[in-house]
C-alpha cells in the first residue's frame, strides 16, 4: 500500500493523524512503522530525513521502500511501543530540522540554477553536510569556459543571493509522465518517466532554477535568508563549490566574524588595516625564528666541541632547554669522535640518546630497554629508549655501561 504524501501537497503541516498500516521490526529490532499518510519526508535527493515523533515516540530514521514510508523508531522505543495495525495516532516533524532541510536544497537549487545560467555548468552532485553543503559544477554546456574560478564563484553567489532578495515563488509541480515535466525550462535532462516533481524558482519564461526534485522546499525563495561561498577546488575533472544556505549560512557568519573581530582586536587593527597588520606581524615573527634558528646552531656548535674536548669511554651528559632533536644534531656532530659510547639524556620526556661508532646503539636499546619498561629504536650508529620515570634512564644507562666493559 503506498503512502499518501501529505509534505507534498503542505510542505508547512507540522502534524496531523495518521493510521497505522504495518507494524515491524528493522534489522536491529527496532520498531518499523508505516502509515496510511504521513508528513515525514524520507532520505532522498541529497537530503536527510525528517524527524519527530510518532504516537509520541521518537523517529529516529525515515526511508521510501517500494512506494511505502518506513518510519523507524528511536532505540529507546522498542520497550515503549504497543501500537498495533488500525491504530490512530499522532504524528509530528521536527519543525527546526525541515525548515532548515527547506533553506539548505532551495538555496542548494538556485545557486545551481546560477551556475548554469551563468555559465553553463551543470551539477553533478549534490551533497547535505553537517558543516557545509557541495555541489560538482561540470563545465560542459559554454565553450567559452573551462574553469571556475573564484571571482565565478563570487558572481554565483550574488546572482543567487539576488534571486533570494527578490523573494521569487518557489512552485512545485507533479507530472504523471515525462513529456508534460520536460516543456518546462529545465537546467538538466530528466531522468524519470513518471511520477516526476519539478522545483522552480521564479517565472517559468525565466526561472532562477527549475529542476526534477523530491526534496522539500520553502514557498519562497526569500525565506533562505542567505547563500555563502566558502571555497572551491578541482574534483574528478569537475569544480567542487563549498557552500551553505539559510540560518546555518548566518551562523557561520557570525562564528567567523568573531574570529575576525578577535583577530583585529589582538593585532590592535581594523578590518582594513588588518591583513597589513598580520603581515608585519608574520614578518616581526619570521625574523624571530630566523634568530632563534641560528642562535641554535651556534649553541649545538658549541655543544658538540665542549663534549668532543672531554669525551670519555662512556660519557653521560644531560639537557632539560634542548630539544631531542638539536641533540641528535649534536650527537651526529660527534661522528667518528666517540671512543665507546654517548649518552645524552633529554630529561622532560625521559628520553636517552645512544650514540656510537663502535657498538650497534638500536641493537643496545632492543636487548634492554624493555626491562625498564622502556620503548625505542634506532640504527647501528644512534638510537634512543623512552622511559615511563627519570630513575629508570640512570638504571639503564648504568646497565649498558656495565655491559660494554
Amino acid at each position: 500500500m503506498k503512502t499518501k504524501r501529505l509534505y507534498r501537497e503542505d510542505v508547512y503541516l507540522r502534524s496531523c493523524t495518521a493510521q497505522i498500516t504495518g507494524v515491524r521490526s528493522n534489522s536491529d529490532g527496532r520498531p518499523l512503522i508505516t502509515l496510511n499518510q504521513t508528513i515525514f519526508f524520507p532520505t532522498g535527493g541529497g537530503q536527510s530525513c525528517d524527524l519527530g515523533t510518532i504516537a509520541g515516540l521518537a523517529v529516529a530514521d525515515v526511508f521510501e521502500a517500494d512506494g511505502e514510508i518506513c518510519h523507524v523508531l528511536a532505540e529507546d522505543a522498542k520497550e515503549q511501543c504497543k501500537l498495533s495495525i488500525g491504530d490512530e495516532i499522532e504524528i509530528a516533524i521536527n519543525w527546526e530540522r525541515r525548515f532548515d532541510n527547506m533553506q539548505r536544497h532551495c538555496g542548494e537549487h538556485i545557486l545551481s540554477g546560477k551556475f548554469y545560467e551563468l555559465f553553463g555548468g551543470i551539477n553533478r552532485g549534490f551533497h547535505m553536510g553537517e558543516e557545509y553543503m557541495t555541489i560538482d559544477i561540470s563545465l560542459e554546456e559554454d565553450p567559452a569556459y573551462d574553469k571556475v574560478t573564484w571571482e565565478m564563484a563570487k558572481e554565483a553567489e550574488l546572482r543567487a543571493n539576488e534571486a533570494i532578495w527578490a523573494n521569487l515563488p518557489v512552485i512545485t509541480r507533479h507530472f504523471d509522465n515525462h513529456d508534460e515535466a520536460a516543456r518546462l525550462p529545465l537546467r538538466k535532462a530528466l531522468a524519470l518517466d513518471e511520477d516526476i516533481t519539478i522545483v522552480c524558482v521564479g517565472a517559468i519564461e525565466n526561472p532562477a532554477d527549475c529542476v526534477a526534485c523530491c526534496g522539500t522546499h520553502p514557498s519562497t525563495a526569500g525565506q533562505i535568508g542567505l547563500i555563502k561561498i566558502y571555497k572551491v577546488e578541482t574534483n574528478k575533472g569537475m569544480y567542487r563549490i563549498y557552500f551553505e544556505a539559510g540560518q546555518r549560512a548566518f551562523r557561520q557568519y557570525q562564528q567567523r566574524y568573531d574570529v575576525l573581530s578577535s583577530l583585529e582586536n589582538r593585532l590592535s587593527a581594523g578590518f582594513d588595516d588588518l591583513l597589513d597588520k598580520f603581515a608585519t606581524q608574520n614578518q616581526k615573527n619570521r625574523s624571530v625564528r630566523d634568530e632563534l634558528y641560528q642562535l641554535k646552531k651556534w649553541v649545538i656548535s658549541r655543544e658538540t666541541s665542549e663534549i668532543k674536548a672531554t669525551i670519555t669511554p662512556a660519557f653521560v651528559k644531560k639537557y632539560d632547554k634542548l630539544s631531542i632533536n638539536d641533540l641528535l644534531e649534536v650527537g651526529r656532530g660527534l661522528n667518528g669522535c666517540i671512543p665507546t659510547i654517548l649518552f645524552l639524556v633529554h630529561e622532560p620526556t625521559n628520553t636517552v640518546l645512544l650514540f656510537s661508532d663502535k657498538h650497534d646503539c638500536g641493537k643496545l636499546v632492543k636487548e634492554n630497554a624493555d626491562i625498564y619498561g622502556g620503548k625505542g629504536g634506532g640504527n647501528k650508529n644512534s638510537a634512543r629508549a623512552i622511559f615511563s620515570k627519570a630513575d629508570y634512564t640512570d638504571t639503564f644507562i648504568d646497565l649498558i655501561e656495565k655491559h660494554l666493559r
